[in-house]
Protein backbone atom coordinates (compact mmCIF):
# COMPACT_ATOMS: atom_id res chain seq x y z
CA UNK A 1 0.00 0.00 0.00
CA UNK A 2 2.56 2.24 0.70
CA UNK A 3 4.58 1.67 -2.36
CA UNK A 4 2.27 2.99 -5.23
CA UNK A 5 1.66 6.10 -2.75
CA UNK A 6 5.67 6.92 -3.04
CA UNK A 7 6.07 5.94 -6.86
CA UNK A 8 3.21 8.89 -7.68
CA UNK A 9 4.85 10.96 -5.01
CA UNK A 10 8.13 11.04 -6.67
CA UNK A 11 7.18 10.63 -10.36
CA UNK A 12 8.77 14.17 -11.28
CA UNK A 13 12.19 12.68 -9.93
CA UNK A 14 11.64 9.30 -10.72
CA UNK A 15 11.18 10.57 -14.93
CA UNK A 16 14.06 12.73 -14.69
CA UNK A 17 16.51 9.65 -13.26
CA UNK A 18 15.06 7.51 -16.21
CA UNK A 19 13.50 5.15 -13.28
CA UNK A 20 16.03 4.81 -11.17
CA UNK A 21 14.78 6.46 -8.23
CA UNK A 22 12.93 3.32 -8.12
CA UNK A 23 15.66 1.81 -6.74
CA UNK A 24 15.79 4.12 -4.02
CA UNK A 25 12.02 3.58 -3.31
CA UNK A 26 12.20 0.01 -3.28
CA UNK A 27 15.41 0.68 -0.64
CA UNK A 28 13.09 2.21 1.45
CA UNK A 29 10.55 0.01 1.53
CA UNK A 30 13.04 -2.62 2.17
CA UNK A 31 14.47 -0.88 5.40
CA UNK A 32 10.72 -0.01 6.72
CA UNK A 33 10.46 -4.26 6.15
CA UNK A 34 13.23 -3.98 8.19
CA UNK A 35 11.70 -2.59 11.06
CA UNK A 36 8.66 -4.27 11.56
CA UNK A 37 9.25 -7.72 10.61
CA UNK A 38 11.72 -9.54 13.58
CA UNK A 39 14.22 -11.39 12.44
CA UNK A 40 14.42 -9.27 9.00
CA UNK A 41 17.25 -7.20 9.13
CA UNK A 42 19.25 -4.82 7.00
CA UNK A 43 22.72 -3.57 7.42
CA UNK A 44 22.65 0.11 5.89
CA UNK A 45 20.73 1.79 3.27
CA UNK A 46 23.95 0.22 1.15
CA UNK A 47 22.76 -2.95 1.22
CA UNK A 48 19.00 -2.29 0.64
CA UNK A 49 19.53 -0.34 -2.73
CA UNK A 50 22.20 -3.59 -3.40
CA UNK A 51 19.34 -6.13 -2.62
CA UNK A 52 16.96 -3.52 -4.27
CA UNK A 53 18.86 -3.61 -7.43
CA UNK A 54 18.95 -7.71 -7.35
CA UNK A 55 15.25 -7.94 -6.97
CA UNK A 56 14.60 -5.33 -9.75
CA UNK A 57 16.74 -7.77 -12.10
CA UNK A 58 15.16 -10.92 -10.56
CA UNK A 59 11.85 -9.25 -11.47
CA UNK A 60 12.53 -8.88 -14.60
CA UNK A 61 14.01 -12.42 -15.14
CA UNK A 62 10.61 -13.69 -14.33
CA UNK A 63 8.69 -11.61 -16.11
CA UNK A 64 10.67 -12.08 -19.18
CA UNK A 65 10.53 -16.31 -18.55
CA UNK A 66 6.75 -16.27 -17.75
CA UNK A 67 5.31 -13.06 -18.68
CA UNK A 68 3.74 -12.36 -15.43
CA UNK A 69 3.18 -9.08 -13.60
CA UNK A 70 1.66 -8.34 -10.36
Amino acid sequence: MVKPILIILTLPITVLTLGLFLLIINAIIINIADALIPGFTVNGIGIAILFSLLLSVLESVLYALFGLKD
